[in-house]
């Protein structure tokens, strides 16, 4: 059985494609079988950057990792059961369908509530909830007191996530790891950044996730889309050096392979 990695977060913006694109192309990188799902049917920002990236190497002439990345399946609504929902069988085909040939599937959910982001946690062995570092985005996992900061209660998208442990459990299947990144850690508003890292350590004791640091601000992130490039690419594509952000970009990148402990995985890059 593939592993099945999902990034969810009901917000955009908090780099769930870029993360998508990193680890499943590092995976790729160190040997192992990846298959990859958008669930944003609309904006398919992570389908969107493998497409790049096919595009480019086509144009270059290059041959890199990469992932196998698919559509959801059309189904035929009348070879529906009944009361059975169109989405959960284009999910459960898609998923069937890589897991023969890969190690792990990279699932990206959008960054609203549907059925399908819903499914897909489920589905989970490992879920990356990318985190911009500000109690905006906190809002989502928790409440919290205004004048004492600290939490109050859980909030919509950690209740999500309460639902699809249960469901885990009632089918017996092991629970969801469940890892909490830190993404735009800037060197500015520090008394903020104490203050958001207390109350995830706070929160995590109490509903059970790992606080991890994701990825800082920087424009490299958005240069690569175009090309459907990473970090781990570049000197693949004839980037000699490395200037210092690019080179802790990539350590971040170690950093957060590192972070996942996935089955199977030895970081060797």
């Amino acid at each position: 059985m593939a592993h099945i990695i999902v990034v969810g977060n009901e917000k955009g913006g908090s780099g769930k494609s870029t993360t998508c694109m990193h680890v499943a192309t590092a995976l790729c990188r160190m040997g192992h079988r990846v298959g990859a799902l958008d669930l944003d049917l609309r904006q398919r920002s992570f389908g969107r950057y493998v497409e790049n990236r096919l595009a480019y190497l086509r144009k270059e002439g290059l041959s890199l990792p990469t992932p196998d990345y698919r559509d959801l399946p059309e189904v035929d609504q009348a070879a529906l059961a009944p009361g059975e929902n169109a989405f959960d069988r284009r999910l459960s085909g898609a998923v069937a369908g890589l897991e023969r040939d890969c190690d792990f599937i990279v699932i990206d959910c959008p960054g609203s509530h549907t059925r399908l982001s819903q499914v897909a946690h489920s589905l989970a062995d490992t879920l990356i909830t990318p985190l911009n570092d500000s109690f905006i985005d906190f809002d989502l996992l928790a409440r919290v007191d205004p004048d004492t900061s600290r939490v109050t209660g859980p909030s919509i998208y950690s209740e999500m996530v309460w639902s699809a442990r249960q469901l885990r459990a009632r089918a017996g299947l092991k629970p969801i790891d469940w890892i909490v990144l830190r993404n735009r850690l800037g060197a500015q508003q520090m008394h903020n950044k104490k203050k958001v890292g207390e109350a995830l350590e706070q929160l995590s004791k109490r509903i059970g996730f790992r606080v991890a640091p994701g990825f800082s601000e920087r424009v490299i992130f958005r240069e690569l889309f175009p090309r459907g490039l990473t970090l781990l690419d570049l000197r693949d594509v004839g980037v000699e050096s490395l200037n210092i952000s690019n080179v802790a970009a990539r350590q971040e990148v170690r950093d957060l392979m590192k972070a996942l402990e996935l089955p199977g995985v030895t970081i060797n890059f």
